[in-house]
């Protein structure tokens, strides 16, 4: 499957912010966080990240866009926070439930890549919840490497 990335036209950051933070919240609960703490928590980092409504600087949201030019998914990559301006992060990235088992989840990542790398990139790392084998099983198989590991056990 082919695909490639189309800059976010920034008119539609608003509503990006606003589904991104959603999903991101939706995963949150998923892990056993209260609601209401989760969509504060993802509505504080999306203001932090995106100060004023815009992306701080390196930053990019891009559609991943499909052979005929339909928006299929998105992507949300720029430098990580240890400083070190070669760590890139992939900071959020989906493909509709729709569009999803067509390998445009695979593309995506490999443009993520090739973006990273034109910016100076000499790594990319990224965040994946443990319920989401499916996303974890295509970032191994692209050579992702677990870096830590985060665990918890529910006392209820």
């Amino acid at each position: 499957m082919t695909a490639s990335l189309r800059p976010l036209d920034r008119s539609r950051l608003p509503e990006w912010i606003e589904r991104s933070a959603a999903e991101y919240a939706r995963d949150l609960v998923a892990t056993g966080r209260s609601e209401e703490s989760a969509h504060r928590y993802a509505l504080e980092g999306m203001h932090e990240s995106f100060p004023g409504g815009l992306p701080t600087p390196r930053h990019e949201v891009f559609d991943v866009v499909d052979e005929a030019g339909a928006a299929v998914g998105y992507l949300w990559i720029g430098p990580d926070t240890s400083g070190d301006d070669g760590s890139w992060w992939i900071w959020d990235v989906l493909i509709e439930p729709e569009q999803r088992g067509r390998g445009l989840g695979r593309e995506a990542m490999r443009l993520a890549e090739e973006h990273a790398r034109a910016q100076g990139a000499h790594s990319i790392g990224l965040n994946v919840f443990a319920f989401n084998a499916a996303a974890r099983g295509l970032y191994e198989s692209l050579g992702y490497e677990t870096a830590s590991m985060r665990m918890r056990k529910r006392l209820d």
